[in-house]
């Protein structure tokens, strides 16, 4: 693993090399490992150098880890030094501190993308999320909009890629679902519980950014959006959830407006379990549009729900 006073290394005259932007993080670590199963160098960037990507060693073959604060200008231009693409998949939930919805999702993405195009960087893959909107009254919803703005208007040939609410052996959702429905008889819904979703697994969200990264056919169109192979209402989520798991559970629809007067003392508490701005994000469809191509088009098959549900544990 690279230290942060040594030169960055250069990749081989082979094989092209892409830094990756919250490598540690939930996605960014399996696009590490996407990466380098295709063939690329990969120079691991983020805050956290000293933890290893995706669980590989630190002496796996193309993989350099280097300390990279997207806030941090001379740190963002050393990372891309030299490197064929790049991929920006720094994420933030929950505001703390200086680290905000707009630092993060908007004045550095802003950052990463103009330090990216000025070191000529050909191909700059820029993870946001689907019903991203500058004129959403949501902070996060709107910071993820505005962000979008600001890197297309810093980096024009950027693609955007848009997921839908990811899913994986980690995760923070389908997780928290499946602890919800084996812990509590009655499951409270958000509002009616018609918000539909599209869950995609998020190892196809990190192999479909690197056939991207993996095009040399002209310029990839401007958005993909990534979702999964079914469409379910919130409702329907839980009680597939509750099915595979064998638990027999009621659900009990809970108004927004009470779901938003949570999250408001909720927000005071050490880590905010829930905040208005998720609360925000349960209120609208998050579902891929026709508009912009996705999985398919990059000759990818969805993972199901169904398929990662199948391999757990039945409830108690």
């Amino acid at each position: 693993m690279a230290d942060n006073n040594q030169s960055v290394p250069q990749t081989s005259a082979s094989r092209r090399l892409i830094t990756v932007f919250g490598a540690t993080g939930f996605l960014g670590r399996r696009i590490v490992k996407h990466l380098l199963q295709n063939d690329f160098d990969v120079r691991a960037a983020s805050r956290h150098a000293h933890r290893t990507s995706s669980g590989l060693a630190p002496s796996t073959s193309g993989l350099t880890s280097l300390r990279a604060d997207v806030h941090n200008e001379a740190e963002v231009a050393a990372a891309l030094e030299g490197v064929h693409g790049a991929i920006n998949a720094v994420s933030l939930y929950v505001e703390h501190g200086g680290e905000t919805f707009r630092a993060v999702h908007v004045d550095a993405a802003a950052r990463v993308a103009r330090v990216a195009r000025e070191a000529g960087v050909k191909h700059l893959a820029h993870v946001s999320g689907i019903g991203s909107d500058p004129q959403s009254p949501a902070r996060y919803i709107k910071a993820r909009g505005e962000g979008e703005q600001a890197v297309q208007r810093a980096f024009a040939k950027a693609t955007l890629i848009r997921p839908s609410v990811m899913f994986g052996s980690d995760d923070a959702f389908l997780t928290t679902l499946v602890k919800m429905i084996r812990l509590l008889p009655v499951c409270p819904l958000f509002g009616s519980g018609e918000t539909k979703l599209q869950p995609v697994h998020v190892e196809n969200v990190a192999e479909g950014i690197t056939r991207l990264m993996k095009n040399t056919m002209g310029i990839p169109p401007p958005c993909y959006e990534f979702g999964g192979p079914q469409i379910y209402t919130y409702e329907e989520l839980l009680r597939t959830i509750a099915r595979h798991l064998g638990a027999r559970r009621s659900f009990i629809p809970v108004p927004f407006a009470l779901w938003h007067g949570v999250a408001t003392v909720s927000e005071y508490v050490p880590g905010a379990p829930l905040t208005r701005d998720q609360i925000a994000l349960m209120q609208q469809d998050n579902i891929v549009s026709s508009q912009f191509p996705g999985l398919c088009e990059l000759g990818i098959e969805p993972t199901s729900v169904d398929a990662v549900l199948g391999r757990r544990e039945p409830a108690k």
